[in-house]
């Protein structure tokens, strides 16, 4: 499902480097994504965020394709899931066990905590 199609100014989107700033003629980029957050400013100075986790970037000087393993668009986020999925995980980091899987109780919340940035800037931009 594609959720933006169009011309835009410029996009922010979480690389696995970091935060990557995209504007139109950008030298050509191929990086993997981490969940967080793309911040879409359109030609008319609109904006459009979505959440974003895994996943690969494309850049062209005047194309840029995303391709998302999950893409929700930011107002369709459920603050009150994201809050406990959040909880949940730091539960669970502190817990002491042989049987905790640290590596995806990080990756799940780093996705909360992602998500609820979405929704704060979302809710900022409303």
């Amino acid at each position: 499902e594609s959720l933006f199609s169009g011309s835009i100014k410029s996009l922010q989107i979480t690389g696995s480097e970091g935060e990557l700033g995209i504007m139109p003629g950008h030298a050509p980029l191929l990086t993997s994504l981490k969940p967080g957050m793309a911040l879409i400013t359109k030609e008319d100075d609109s904006e459009e965020v979505i959440y974003l986790s895994g996943g690969m970037l494309e850049v062209q000087p005047n194309n840029i394709i995303v391709l998302a393993d999950v893409a929700t668009r930011g107002g369709d986020l459920d603050e009150q899931a994201a809050l406990a999925a959040k909880q949940r995980a730091e539960e669970n980091m502190n817990a002491h066990g042989a049987d905790v899987d640290y590596a995806a109780v990080a990756a799940e919340l780093a996705r909360a905590v992602a998500q609820l940035r979405v929704i704060q800037a979302t809710n900022k931009r409303s």
